[in-house]
């Protein structure tokens, strides 16, 4: 019989995984900021900001997603469901943080307003992630 999940030890994340997660969230958010600045302003280097915090959210992003992915492998006393949610959100905060580095390849205006809303949604995923990744994995056990 399997013990509720509610009676499962929590695992946390390996301290340098919890280090490289930590940083996707902010960059991501600080692209939709300066976004958001760019939009009000027409400063062209609040664009040229946000390129570089996306790509910093990406970079760092990726080393998130490469170990999300050898977390899904099996181990003994490892694995549930909430690995294969916490991975797709990474997989998908990444392939739409690169996305948005595409659009921000365009030129000046072109970049609104598809930038923005792949910003904020890149941000919006970023914050799921953190939140599933530092609320901890349940152990199997039986009891």
């Amino acid at each position: 019989m399997v013990a509720l999940d509610a009676d499962l030890p929590r695992r946390s994340l390996h301290p340098l995984h919890a280090i490289l997660l930590s940083f996707p969230f902010p960059l991501f958010l600080g692209t939709l900021a300066s976004d958001i600045a760019y939009a009000r302003s027409f400063q062209i280097q609040w664009s040229n900001f946000a390129q570089w915090l996306n790509a910093g959210g990406l970079l760092v992003g990726g080393f998130v997603l490469l170990w999300a992915l050898i977390a899904l492998f099996p181990r003994a006393n490892r694995g549930d469901r909430k690995r294969l949610v916490y991975f797709v959100l990474v997989l998908a905060m990444w392939v739409l943080g690169f996305v948005n580095a595409l659009a921000h390849s365009k030129d000046a205006w072109a970049i609104m307003p598809e930038a923005l809303w792949l910003s904020g949604v890149s941000a919006l995923l970023a914050l799921l992630a953190s939140w599933v990744g530092f609320s901890g994995f349940h152990s199997k056990r039986w009891a």
